[in-house]
Order: structure tokens, then C-alpha cells, then sequence
């Protein structure tokens, strides 16, 4: 049985991400996604090898259908064991110094982190916690437009921290919208206990 992904006119990651939701939907057969830009045909390819499946692009006038083959699924409950096994293996704290992601351009910087939450959302991988620090904490408090994603993070378990001290230095203390404060020591503990650490 063919399903189709019509991604046509969406950035990435869209078209990936709604390609994995597919492919997690469906037993076996064939997937199509179309897709009318280069990097999203690359990037569509790129999860469909990640995930060992047949792959095969046609170009029909400027779009690309990105056919990807899912074998049946042998153990479904297995699959879930090893994926779980392995997000908790891949668990992580964040660190956030920013609003924006990235140096260089501050546009691209805020499309970027805009793009970084909500593959997160969708991600099947979630870290242990977010902690946000000098300009960081914007992403936490009113007008962040991130705010959405954060609040479906920590529904999801996810801890949100923001430094108290930096709150303070830009008036954000009564702005806070999720998450809570915390202060140095909690965030150094964090930062020191072992685990891996990624700074953004």
C-alpha cells in the first residue's frame, strides 16, 4: 500500500519530521513524500538511510517524490525497548546563553531556534533539562517565540531552569512564563554531575 507525504512549500525540518511520523505510522510498504527544494529531498533521503529503508528519488518537474520502501515489522515491542534503551542513553542537559541560536546574523539566528524547539517537540529523544542563562532566559519568559514548545516540553517531563541573577539583570523575574528559577550552584551542580552537557 502507497502513502504520500506531501511536504511541498515546507522548510525543514517539516518534511522530515512528517516523513518519520509517517513511516512510524505505517507496518510496511511504500511511502512517497514530495518535496520541491534540494536540501529537503537530501535531508529526507538522509533519515530514510539513518533508518536502513529503501530509498529512491524521481524528479518530476522541479519536485522531487522521495520513494521510500518499510519493510514489515518483525517485533514491534522490541523496536520500543531499544529506541527507549537509547533515548535514555542519549538523555542530556542544555545549556542556553542566548535567545538566538548560532552567532552571526540575529535573524537567522531566531528562525534557527525556532526550528530547534520544534524538532525537539517532535523529537522521540528529550533531554533532561533545559537551563537558560544571560540572554537565554528571554526564550522562557512573555513574547518568547518559543513559548509554546517549552510549555510541551515540560509537559512532557522535561526540566526548565532559568537563572534567577539574570532574570533580575533584564527585569524578567514577573515575566517567567514556564519553567522555574534557580540559581549558580544548581546550575554548576547540573553542569558537573557526570552527564553530558551540550552549550547552545
Amino acid at each position: 500500500m502507497k502513502n504520500t507525504v506531501d511536504a511541498r512549500g515546507k522548510a525543514c525540518p517539516q518534511p522530515v519530521i512528517e516523513t518519520k511520523k509517517a513511516l512510524e505510522q505505517i507496518s510496511g510498504g511504500e511511502l512517497v513524500t514530495i518535496v520541491d527544494n534540494e536540501a529537503a529531498r537530501d535531508n529526507v533521503v538522509k533519515l530514510a538511510k539513518s533508518m536502513s529503508l529503501d530509498v529512491e528519488v524521481k524528479q518530476h518537474q522541479g519536485e522531487y517524490h522521495i520513494h521510500i520502501n518499510k519493510g514489515e515489522t518483525v517485533n514491534k515491542d522490541e523496536h520500543i525497548a531499544i529506541s527507549t534503551a537509547t533515548m535514555e542513553e542519549k538523555a542530556a542537559f542544555i545549556l542556553f546563553t542566548s535567545n538566538v541560536l548560532g552567532s552571526g546574523s540575529e535573524e537567522l539566528g531566531e528562525t534557527l531556534v525556532k526550528s530547534f524547539f520544534y524538532t525537539l517537540v517532535e523529537s522521540d529523544m528529550k533531554p533532561k533539562t533545559l537551563m537558560f542563562i544571560n540572554k537565554g532566559v528571554y526564550l522562557a519568559c512573555e513574547d518568547s517565540p518559543v513559548l509554546a514548545q517549552l510549555m510541551a516540553l515540560k509537559e512532557a517531563g522535561v526540566e526548565i531552569l532559568s537563572c534567577g541573577t539574570c532574570l533580575d539583570y533584564y527585569n524578567l523575574k514577573d515575566k517567567l512564563c514556564v519553567g522555574s528559577v534557580t540559581n549558580m550552584y544548581t546550575i554548576l551542580e547540573n553542569l558537573m554531575g557526570g552527564e553530558r552537557v551540550v552549550t547552545l
